[in-house]
């Protein structure tokens, strides 16, 4: 009998999903944009996330404890000066740390059991800002998303997010569909390109109405009205007066959690009994519905309603 080792051997007798080869063609690429929707849309179902609050801004914030590090580090004079500028900035890590967790204590992520989580934090899930508000929800006991994106340079994903709701895009068209797709309110700390990008794409969705209106709100005002000019854009004629209508510029934590309510932004109060801490609701099963309906014939009579 000849040996069939050869053709089990073969890539061609893999199963498609373990052909990664396969996979990755280029006429896949479909396929795995859907997969991308796909993984992280049902991981949300699972967890019960209805809604989400995005907070954007710089991954090059330091925490606290780093910005004390390299204070205590610093010898130089260019070192001091650096030690110092990250002190400076390390408050805006506070600030989005006491907001992610105003939002997570009043927002409804702490929802019992099965119950829909509103207002849930979600990052792009890397370091800095992104890193202040996964724990600003983690250190209020409420679950927190993280949406990772491939780099050239490798991004890690922080420490704070919920393990299983940290995931990680090839497609930052994906990325980005799901960081707004949920977002009931958006908070924009100060940042780079990244964090103008995601912003002013937004800002751009709700004046174009190819998205419903949300509230917005800029983190800093000194940062903002000395980056953005944005009275000139009304003056020149760019944008409508009416367009600076779509956001406020905030200096304090609660003063975002104000905006974002008189914009629109439910509260809810905290839930009634404790919950398991961050273990998704288990899916129930409806077998009446998983059951194939009998097919009613053609000529069939409509059964007579009983009076």
């Amino acid at each position: 009998m000849p040996d069939n080792g050869a053709q089990k051997r073969s890539r061609s007798y893999l199963l498609a999903v373990e052909d990664q080869e396969f996979l990755l063609r280029d006429e896949m690429r479909p396929f795995r944009f859907g997969m991308e929707y796909a993984k992280a849309e049902y991981a949300l179902r699972d967890w019960g996330v209805r809604s989400t609050v995005v907070v954007f801004g710089s991954a090059r914030v330091p925490s606290p404890e780093e910005a004390q590090a390299l204070t205590a580090a610093a010898r130089s004079p260019a070192e001091k000066r650096a030690a110092k500028r990250a002190a400076e900035h390390s408050r805006m890590y506070e600030e989005a740390r006491a907001f992610a967790r105003i939002v997570s204590l009043r927002g409804g992520a702490l929802a019992v059991t099965g119950a829909p989580r509103d207002n849930v934090i979600a990052t792009g899930g890397g370091p800095g800002i992104m890193e202040a508000a996964n724990r600003g929800a983690a250190e209020a006991g409420a679950p927190s998303i993280g949406f990772n994106i491939t780099l050239p340079h490798e991004q890690n994903p922080n420490a704070w997010s919920t393990p299983a709701l940290t995931f990680r895009f090839h497609y930052f068209a994906m990325r980005k569909m799901h960081l707004a797709m949920r977002a009931n309110a958006l908070a924009v700390f100060p940042g780079g390109f990244g964090t103008f990008d995601e912003l002013f794409e937004l800002l751009t969705l709700v004046q174009t109405n190819k998205a419903t209106p949300r509230p917005i709100v800029l983190f800093g005002r000194d940062f903002w009205e000395r980056a953005v000019n944005f009275p000139v854009l009304v003056e020149t004629g760019m944008i409508d007066e009416k367009d600076l209508a779509l956001f406020d510029i905030v200096d304090t934590p609660e003063e975002a959690w104000a905006s974002l309510v008189r914009r629109g932004l439910e509260a809810r109060p905290l839930p009634a009994a404790a919950e398991p801490p961050l273990a998704p609701p288990k899916p129930r099963r409806e077998p009446e519905r998983e059951r194939m309906k009998a097919p009613v014939p053609r000529n069939a009579k409509a059964p007579r309603k009983k009076r």
